[in-house]
């Protein structure tokens, strides 16, 4: 198996091909155009910088178009960017698709389905078990392809649903340890609060924010579906107000982009099993890159901090 770009070291040269991720036009400081391109394959991304960039580069290096690369690995301000030597669209007969550089989550459609499904099962309350269910199924093929955001954490194809099931997951492991909580609206709670963003994003591959995902953002449009879906099950209770809070405020602080704070213990457990899974799944894929003794490079999402891989980590 060929070595991902994220394994390359400084000072190593790359001669492969890659998927353009996004391509960001600039012009520098001596008047000339450049592209900034983020460049990816299943081990992960990189930055490269395309000088002098013409009208005809900006045509063709455009995101989801595949590229060969020849050039090597520099450092630079606290990670590493490939410099390009040479770059050419990949050819008909060379055979690569765009699906060949997608990340995949570690954990089969079939498997994190069949978990979920499981989760769901055990609901006791049939009115958030209805809601759940009629949602997720409306919504499935597209929820065991996307990724949970466009960067940060869990960007990979189906990394949405594996987002879920490690969520899940956690809640399971915190409703045994504080049986007050309610398991129903937790676990709801969980596969939930994320679903909005099959309608916030572009799918798997090169993705980018829709037009309703700028606009309305992936909280709304959940609001909104949990109350379309209670109104289609001709569900009424407060059971509907509660899941739209707990959806509504999973992102804790309104500086953070949450509509309300939490305000319903199921809702502040929420947040908290987010940002765990979100900030844990960052940390194992920063340190997967480094070798024990080393930093990571800064995680911007944590503070632009750097992490220390300990020389006793395998």
């Amino acid at each position: 198996m060929a070595k991902g770009i994220v394994h390359y070291e400084v000072g190593e040269q790359v001669d492969i091909f890659l998927l353009i991720k996004s391509a960001t036009k600039g012009v520098a400081s001596n008047g000339k155009p450049f592209l900034t391109l983020i460049l990816q394959d299943q081990s992960g991304e990189i930055e490269a910088k395309l000088w002098d960039a013409s009208q005809k580069d900006e045509e063709m290096y455009v995101a989801q178009n595949i590229v060969k690369i020849f050039g090597d690995i520099h450092h630079y301000r606290g990670r590493n960017q490939l410099k390009i030597r040479n770059i050419r669209l990949a050819e008909p007969h060379e055979n690569v698709s765009a699906s060949d550089f997608v990340e995949t989550a570690p954990m089969s459609q079939e498997d994190m389905i069949d978990k979920i499904t499981q989760f769901i099962f055990e609901m006791k309350n049939a009115n958030i078990q209805r809601i759940t269910r009629h949602l997720l199924k409306k919504h499935q093929k597209e929820f065991l392809t996307y990724p949970a955001a466009t960067k940060n954490h869990h960007e990979f194809a189906s990394g949405l649903a594996y987002h879920v099931v490690s969520m899940l997951e956690l809640a399971k492991a915190i409703v045994n340890l504080y049986p007050s909580l309610d398991k129903d609206l937790l676990y709801a709670g969980v596969i939930l609060h994320d679903l909005g963003k099959v309608t916030e994003l572009s799918g798997p591959i090169a993705t980018n924010y829709t037009v309703a995902g700028n606009l309305l953002g992936h909280i709304s449009i959940m609001v909104n579906e949990i109350a379309e879906a209670a109104n289609e099950l001709q569900i009424e209770g407060e059971e509907v107000m509660v899941l739209q809070h707990l959806v509504l405020s999973h992102h804790g602080k309104a500086e953070w982009g949450s509509p309300k704070p939490p305000m319903i213990k199921e809702a502040e457990i929420l947040h908290y099993i987010d940002n765990i899974d979100a900030k844990m799944n960052m940390l194992d894929r920063a340190l997967e890159k480094v070798k024990p003794g080393e930093f990571t490079e800064r995680i911007f999402a944590l503070d632009n901090r750097s992490f220390y891989k300990p020389t006793f980590h395998k």
